[in-house]
């Protein structure tokens, strides 16, 4: 197991922060499966949102959270019925509670449910072959922290990750977050100060995240990369847009996998975002 020390080169060149799902961990068939399921029950069955429609919700920017964003769709499908807002009888509590019910499973203690079966999109190889290169990296995610610590801790063997969650932070595109995490990882790694940051992140709301850091904390270079999740890959022209939306957010490069973020390219990141602020 690794937390990022072992093997830190004495020249750090960058902090490495990455969001969880879409970019650690393919959430198409759990959490966005479960965001499906709960409209779908509590709109008695008459509405199931695809892939596109949760796609272009979270395009909005402010709909991070996946317990707000099934609350969301639920009120748009009855308006578009003629029922007002006021007129819904929809408990935040309990749709909470049936959306974990199918994500996390029936028993809060043993998970069964569809986080079990979450495909990675990210090997511990490749977070030490940062580490020998000098990347310092951690996670900010919307995820609750039993969750993101799921994966993290259980899937990929890390130990003790810099990490914060849903409880830590704001909803995303607040930047306090991804502040925070950049705090953490320069008081563990003792790193001099002013760095540049990467976030790699999957939606709008990331890559504004970024630039919102970037107007709080201007003495430093921020820089988004956007990496596409893999229920978008296909078709081309659908991946496209999406990438094109990311870099309409503020990411600086778009790729379509995390991986894909090389050594070689996090050396290429901080000049090229400082050139395109000048």
């Amino acid at each position: 197991m690794q937390d990022g020390r072992t093997g830190l080169s004495q020249s750090t060149i960058a902090i490495l922060v990455f969001d969880i799902d879409g970019v650690v961990r393919d959430v198409g068939n759990s959490y966005r499966r479960a965001l499906a399921d709960t409209v779908e029950q509590f709109t008695a069955g008459a509405y199931r949102p695809t892939p596109v429609d949760i796609d272009i919700l979270k395009g909005e920017g402010i709909w991070n959270n996946d317990w707000e964003g099934s609350c969301e769709l639920v009120y748009r499908y009855f308006e578009r019925q003629g029922t007002g807002r006021s007129q819904i009888a929809l408990d935040y509590d309990v749709v909470v509670q049936f959306f974990q019910s199918r994500y996390r499973g029936a028993d809060p203690d043993h998970w069964t449910g569809y986080i079990c079966d979450e495909p990675l999109l990210m090997s511990p190889s490749y977070l030490q072959a940062l580490t020998e290169a000098g990347v310092v990296w951690g996670f900010f995610s919307g995820a609750t922290r039993g969750s993101a610590t799921f994966v993290l801790e259980k899937r990929l063997e890390l130990r003790s990750p810099i990490l914060v969650a849903m409880e830590d932070a704001p909803g995303k595109p607040d930047p306090t977050g991804l502040h925070d995490t950049m705090r953490q990882l320069e008081a563990r790694h003792d790193l001099p100060a002013a760095l540049p940051v990467i976030y790699a992140g999957d939606t709008v709301a990331d890559m504004q995240t970024v630039v919102k850091a970037r107007s709080q904390d201007p003495s430093r270079a921020w820089v988004g990369v956007g990496i596409l999740p893999p229920h978008v890959l296909q078709p081309a022209d659908y991946a496209q847009r999406y990438g094109e939306s990311l870099r309409e957010a503020g990411a600086s490069l778009v790729l379509d996998q995390v991986q894909a973020l090389t050594v070689e390219t996090i050396r290429r990141l901080p000049q090229a975002s400082r050139a395109d602020l000048t």
